[in-house]
């Protein structure tokens, strides 16, 4: 008797465990997880390169970037020239199933494969073919397997679909297109009753509502639904409700105290854990991790999260790397969305297609608000298979609260009647937009030209964003303009936003061609702010200055500032006393000490919510006394540089006295030598020949031998004739040499000083003149024999008219290279050398002769550095005209054009310049000095 007690005790206690043990989906890869971590399948290919037999191939992949297949890109289709590849991949694949396993409901998943998917399992069908590339989709295959033994997963993948509007929407499209298993294919693991789908709508306020799709209803449940942090704290008391038997959903809504909403400013996330039991018995068990937010779209006002009207300020993203295409890591969705946030963007859009699982949960964990697109990009999907896969985007992306919109396509790729699909599914009923449209109550026009957005946007009566606008083809479009457009963007109460086109240049690995050759299609894929390995273009920090959450407002600082600056919150979420601040005062050296710091120090950020304005007074003492620059720099709350900003202390003659009482040293007497064609002016070891017809220097020689900066002064960019010349030593000993001119500069000096120094002035801009591109004097410099450049000036990136932002004063030091931006991605390097650059104080070009030094006296002069290379496939503004010198020194540069537009579509900092001048005014001639002697 003691003996059955002792086991009925045992029998209940061990009852008791299993009551409450937890039943989780187990997760079982087939494949590697992301495409730094993949298995070996056996692949046969059908057509094109290694086709024919089986081998191996990396699974999740493109085929192409393995080697296998045929290169297209999505315009293909219409160029009879191109092989259209339309080859399948065959994919085998064995694998374990524990006999533990069997009574268990077993589900294959495929998170992505392009595009056609026909799946076996033992030989058998798992089911209807997939169609559709970027979707999820999964078979029950419990019937199928062989459980304690291997079994066989054969896959086979066509290229392109045999559903014409899937081939519209997604093959025939501007982007490569590529063929392939290219996301993880996995094993769900299921308990014998489950839930098949658990869609979860948590608010702002800690309420929720929630709903349990089960594979059967048998009998009476419960679902019990706990919160926890992610330290794993309990938040909140769990909420239960009762299932009744027949019904196969069931909703559950109650509400969690003291949670924390998301967004992107601060993305707060937590893990509902859902449980379905039989009396105390857990069956099932899901947890899911979820933000608290509540999306709203307010009619003719715009979209608010969590009551808090939203700016979007994102790039369209491609899904893409150049080596694995589509198929990615989690470094490279992490690189992206760090590159976004350093940006300043609080958004992304996925174009054209949902993007991987693991780049919504970076998003959710990281901060970003995602626009999620069903792929159409300008014909949509039937209404047989568009339902379908705007239900298998809904399921896979629904509970993460990073995505706040759903795309229905893109710029004419949709089937209206397709729309009702997402309200069914999405419990959520997020925004629905049609990316070129006004529709659903948002205006998301693409490349509005500047005009047209102020008489369409700002005078319109919806919100708008365009989801895609500042065309980033080759260094146009991105941050040149966007300063024009946002600041009348900013205007309206309308405002909702924009996406830049696009993140990064989409230019792939070509397999197929010998060596390492990056392709980007002509001008169709090199659209990105990035290059393909994310390289850092100039627009890159344009857009970082210009959608900085901390703006400061104009300001003069010098050695008498009183130390105010006022800041502008365009946060949403956070106060501006939440940030740090420092500062610091710097002397630029020259040569070897490029910078001295003289003091630093911090500031407490002030009290200013989203949309206000406060002072900041910093106490810098005396500092600025001996300073050349001050430097500001706001932090975020998390401890990130939103930006540094820099101001020069002084203006470009003090700095040149300065430089000039150390290089300016030496007294040797000068003497003159005519020819009947040039003027020769030698001092110590210096010699220097101007012609005689027109003042150019001819050519110049210190004690190492020739320099070859010649060919100048030439007018550049205005109408100009040399009248006459003339030279003279004067009282001092110099030797001067006067070209007049008819026409801009009407007279220009070259001074030959008795320490070798040679100075040029010309007359500043005294004419009416309108429509230029640029306008100063050039020179000549061979290319080839420069090596770097030091400079203090705006940089280290160049700049166009109307993409100043983003270069800040100091002292910047770049090699020479041959960038081509957005094409020679086999030798890309940033910043580029070649280009114009601002606000020049003093610069020294490196050369294989000698150095050539050069101090400026004039205020707000841009410095050319010789042409940057033409792009082989120009399109609209994205090439600006140069001078026809090699070395330029310019009151006025050309702004610079999009893919679409020429500069004059565009804002006003694209315009061409104008001068004209009243009788009396002392303006800025342009006064350089020029050191060839070859010592510093």
């Amino acid at each position: 008797m003691k003996l059955k007690r002792l086991l009925l005790l045992i029998a209940i206690s061990i009852s008791a465990f299993f009551e409450g043990f937890s039943q989780p989906t187990e997760l079982v890869y087939l494949s590697g997880k992301d495409a730094d971590h993949t298995v070996d399948w056996d692949f046969f290919c059908t057509d094109g390169r290694n086709s024919g037999e089986w081998t191996k191939i990396a699974v999740p992949s493109n085929w192409e970037l393995q080697g296998f297949g045929t290169y297209n890109y999505g315009h293909d289709w219409a160029n009879d020239k191109i092989k259209l590849g339309k080859e399948h991949g065959l994919y085998k694949h064995e694998f374990d199933v524990p006999a533990s396993w069997k009574g268990k409901t077993i589900q294959l998943v495929f998170d992505g494969s392009m595009t056609d998917t026909k799946v076996k399992v033992n030989g058998k069908s798992a089911g209807a073919m997939h169609q559709g590339g970027f979707y999820r989709f999964k078979y029950v295959v419990s019937k199928l397997l062989k459980y304690g033994q291997s079994n066989l997963l054969e896959v086979d993948v066509a290229k392109h679909p045999e559903n014409e509007s899937i081939q519209r929407a997604e093959r025939q499209a501007d982007f490569w297109i590529f063929g392939g298993i290219f996301r993880p294919v996995f094993l769900e693991v299921l308990p014998e009753v489950h839930m098949n789908r658990v869609a979860i709508d948590p608010k702002m306020d800690g309420s929720f509502k929630l709903l349990i799709e089960m594979n059967e209803s048998k009998a009476n449940y419960t679902a019990s639904v706990e919160l926890f942090d992610l330290a794993g704290n309990e938040v909140g008391s769990p909420v239960d409700a009762a299932t009744e038997k027949g019904e196969k959903q069931a909703w559950v809504s109650g509400k969690f105290d003291g949670v924390k909403a998301w967004n992107p400013e601060w993305p707060t996330l937590y893990d509902m854990k859902v449980s379905l039991k039989k009396g105390n018995t857990v069956l099932h068990e899901v947890t899911e991790r979820i933000g608290f937010r509540t999306v709203e779209l307010r009619k003719h006002d715009g979209f608010y999260i969590n009551n808090e009207k939203v700016v979007f300020k994102g790039a369209n993203r491609h899904s893409f790397r150049p080596e694995t295409g589509r198929a990615l890591s989690d470094r490279d969705h992490i690189l992206d969305i760090e590159l976004m946030k350093e940006m300043n963007m609080n958004a992304v859009r996925s174009s054209h297609y949902p993007p991987d699982q693991r780049f919504l949960a970076l998003c959710d964990s990281m901060g970003l608000f995602v626009l999620d697109e069903v792929t159409g990009w300008q014909q949509g999907y039937d209404t047989i298979v568009g339902p379908k896969l705007i239900q298998e985007t809904i399921l896979k992306d629904e509970n993460h609260p990073s995505v706040v919109i759903f795309d229905h396509g893109n710029e004419g790729g949709w089937d209206f009647r397709n729309e009702k699909t997402f309200p069914i599914y999405d419990i959520q009923h997020r925004p629905i937009i049609y990316p070129w449209l006004i529709r659903n109550g948002v205006d998301t026009h693409h490349y509005p030209e500047f005009e047209y957005a102020i008489g369409r946007n700002i005078f319109g009566n919806d919100p708008f964003m365009p989801t895609e606008f500042m065309h980033a083809l080759y260094d146009g479009g991105a941050g040149a303009g966007l300063e024009d457009y946002w600041r009348n963007y900013q205007t309206s109460a309308l405002h909702a936003g924009g996406f830049i086109w696009a993140l990064v240049d989409e230019a792939v690995l070509r397999t197929d061609k010998p060596g390492t050759v990056y392709d980007g299609d002509g001008n169709h894929a090199p659209d990105g702010i990035l290059g393909p390995h994310r390289e850092k273009e100039g627009s890159f920090y344009t857009i970082k200055e210009i959608w900085s959450p901390v703006q400061v407002e104009p300001v003069v600082i010098n050695k008498s500032w009183n130390g105010r600056l006022f800041l502008t919150n365009k946060y949403m979420y956070t106060n501006l006393n939440q940030c740090a601040f420092k500062w610091e005062a710097v002397k630029t050296g020259f040569g070897a000490l490029k910078e001295q710091q003289l003091a630093a120090g911090t500031a407490t950020g002030p009290d200013a919510v989203p949309g206000e304005t406060a002072k900041l007074t910093i106490d810098y003492g005396s500092s600025l006394q001996n300073a050349d620059l001050f430097r500001f720099t706001a932090i975020d709350p998390h401890g990130k540089e939103l930006y540094t900003w820099s101001w020069p202390v002084i203006q470009p003659k003090e700095k040149a006295a300065e430089l000039l009482a150390e290089l300016d040293k030496g007294n040797s007497t000068i003497s003159v030598a005519e020819s009947d064609m040039v003027v020769k002016a030698s001092v110590s070891d210096m010699e220097f020949e101007f012609s005689k017809e027109n003042g150019t220097l001819v050519s110049v020689k210190n004690s190492k031998g020739n320099i070859s900066f010649t060919g100048g002064p030439v007018v550049a960019g205005a109408e100009s004739e040399v009248t006459g010349t003339k030279w003279e030593k004067d009282a001092d000993g110099n030797f001067s040499f006067e070209i007049t001119t008819k026409g801009y500069p009407r007279k220009m000096v070259w001074i030959l000083v008795s320490s070798g120094l040679l100075k040029l002035e010309a007359d500043p801009l005294r004419d009416h003149i309108t429509d230029v591109d640029f306008v100063g004097i050039s020179f000549n410099y061979p290319e080839e024999k420069c090596t770097g450049v030091q400079y203090m000036g705006a940089g280290p990136y160049r700049v166009w008219k109307n993409r100043l932002k983003g270069a800040e004063i100091g002292v910047w030091e770049k090699a020479y290279n041959n960038t081509i931006t957005g094409e020679t991605f086999n030798n890309l390097e940033y910043p580029e050398f070649k280009g114009y650059h601002a606000n020049l104080f003093w610069a020294t070009l490196e050369t294989t002769e000698s150095p050539v030094t050069i101090i400026s006296e004039t205020p707000n002069l841009f410095f050319q550095l010789f042409k940057p290379g033409k792009p082989q496939q120009v399109a609209g503004g994205t090439y600006p005209p140069f001078p026809d010198g090699d070395i330029s020194f310019l009151y006025e540069i050309p702004a610079i054009g999009t893919k679409f537009f020429q500069i004059d579509h565009l804002g006003p900092t694209a315009k061409k310049g104008m001068y004209f001048e009243r009788w009396g005014d002392d303006s800025y001639p342009i006064k350089l000095w020029f050191d060839f002697r070859g010592t510093n």
